[in-house]
């Protein structure tokens, strides 16, 4: 099969698809790997670096998409990237489309096959392709909210950690997921007080467990949310619903209560956040602020540290790309559940119930749609 790896163009965005390990394993399997030239540069991959692993360089673009019959990216597909999309091409991505009409629609007409990382599953019913990037946003959230917590970023001045004498941030995290369950390590590990909040009563046991005593778990009601919600210096939002669109749990009410200077990293901000208020910021503006709350909602979080991110999403996506190379794209969706999953566009046809759902839009079940 012909893999092609074109370079993001999401702005700062610094992963790539494919890493030259993943090359080299793709081209021992004996398929044809296309890297457009500068793909892995912004994470520390040259051009000769592919070609040592045995793939081809093109120059643009529209020359990889032309010629590949698989597609391997990292976020969902620009306006300019759809359109070069044609019938009977397979995308391997990140796609989002729950809160993202426009690209679903695009997707739709390209009669392109588009899966999802972020809804392929495991026999455990986890998100295996999510859970890397997810450890890492979730690590990252705390960095970027106690940076932000700085009075020179707009935040209230308070060190996450205190020091002697000064009590700690109060950091709440809504969901116990990979995404939460990182980010309380990592304010743990900072001195923060931290809370984490969810309605699953075996994960808040779970975390108790692991975590003791330096964690508070609670069980997430609306009352709980909102009173913990406006007692936060640092609130990181971390639901979700698989595939789906993320539950508004904070209101814009409730913002206007926060007190100023405080901040919310919404993680939540790729499937529609979990804030009335939060809409999608990018690394090169990142925060706005509303009543006084400082909002960082980047939806490509892990795209920062571009290396660690390319390297730990490659190491869980390589097997899916290896089967849907070796076996071809219909027979290794049709063998593996998991992958199966993971189809959220199939020749026009929304595949995935909960997007589906999540958009208004009319769902066609997978294996029916592969019959088509």
């Amino acid at each position: 099969m012909i893999v092609g790896v074109p370079k993001e163009i999401k702005t700062h965005e610094y992963r790539v698809g494919l890493v030259p390990g993943s090359v080299r394993e793709l081209v021992h399997h004996g398929h044809d790997v296309l890297v457009q030239t500068g793909a892995g540069l912004g994470a520390g991959y040259d051009d000769q670096a592919f070609v040592e692993a045995g793939a081809r360089i093109l120059g643009t673009a529209r020359e990889v998409f032309a010629q590949a019959q698989l597609i391997v990216k990292v976020k969902e597909p620009q306006p300019q990237e759809i359109a070069l999309l044609r019938a009977g091409q397979t995308l391997f991505t990140y796609l989002h489309l729950a809160p993202d009409p426009s690209q679903a629609k695009g997707l739709q007409d390209s009669r392109a096959t588009a899966i999802a990382y972020e809804t392929v599953t495991d026999a455990k019913g986890r998100l295996p392709l999510l859970a890397p990037m997810s450890e890492v946003a979730g690590r990252m959230a705390v960095q970027a909210g106690a940076h932000h917590l700085e009075k020179e970023q707009g935040g209230a001045g308070i060190l996450l950690g205190g020091v002697p004498g000064v009590a700690p941030a109060n950091v709440v995290v809504l969901g116990g997921g990979v995404v939460g369950s990182n980010a309380a390590r990592m304010a743990i590990g900072l001195g923060a007080r931290v809370t984490l909040l969810d309605r699953n009563l075996a994960r808040l046991a779970e975390l108790e467990d692991h975590f003791g005593a330096s964690l508070t778990t609670i069980f997430a009601t609306l009352d709980a949310v909102e009173r913990h919600v406006l007692a936060a210096d640092l609130v990181i939002g971390a639901v979700l619903l698989p595939g789906g669109a993320a539950p508004r749990l904070i209101t814009r009410k409730m913002i206007g209560r926060m007190r100023p200077g405080s901040v919310l990293v919404d993680v939540a901000i790729d499937q529609g956040g979990c804030a009335e208020t939060s809409r999608p910021t990018t690394h090169a503006d990142p925060t706005y602020v509303v009543d006084g709350v400082v909002h960082y909602c980047v939806a490509n979080m892990p795209g920062a540290v571009a290396r660690s991110s390319a390297q730990a999403l490659n190491n869980a996506t390589l097997p899916f790309v290896l089967a849907l190379a070796d076996l071809g794209v219909k027979p290794a969706l049709r063998q593996d559940a998991h992958l199966l999953a993971g189809l959220n566009v199939h020749d026009g046809m929304l595949t995935h119930e909960a997007v589906a759902k999540a958009l208004g839009m009319a769902y066609v079940p997978a294996p029916k749609a592969l019959e088509e």
